[in-house]
């Protein structure tokens, strides 16, 4: 039996696990620091402490922030199966962490004169989540 597979296609979509826990706790008001503290993994509450730091006048900060949770996704995308590139749905809530980490990243980047990795990340959001970067950015 042939298959006729589309090897043109590309890789399938990456879809991170949900971490119920961590996710319930930020949405109901716990500090990030203490969701990031207690799930060090979770890459949503260091993408709310990078905004919120970047937010505060504190770019730097924020940029470390940023990485942490970026890193902490990249790991998490690795187990799940994602090979280095390929769509990350900004649709399934789980990916949303490791996206605005990656947009808070490049933010942070442009803002402490990083214009090279800025740019990276930029498009590094816009290949992996069209729609993230455009919500991220406002749209």
């Amino acid at each position: 039996m042939e298959s006729h597979e589309n090897l043109l296609a590309g890789p399938p979509p990456t879809l991170l696990p949900d971490v119920p826990e961590a996710r319930e706790a930020l949405e109901s008001g716990v500090q990030a620091s203490d969701v990031a503290a207690r799930f060090p993994a979770y890459s949503g509450a260091w993408a709310a402490l990078a905004d919120e730091y970047f937010a505060a006048g504190h770019a730097v900060t924020s940029y470390a922030f940023a990485r942490t949770g970026y890193h902490r996704g990249l790991d998490q995308l690795r187990r799940a199966g994602w090979k280095g590139h390929g769509p990350i749905p900004w649709e399934h809530v789980p990916n949303r962490g490791f996206l605005r980490c990656l947009h808070a990243l490049a933010r942070a980047a442009q803002s402490i004169g990083e214009k090279d990795e800025a740019e990276r990340c930029a498009q590094f959001l816009k290949d992996s989540s069209p729609e993230a970067a455009k919500e991220l950015a406002g749209g």
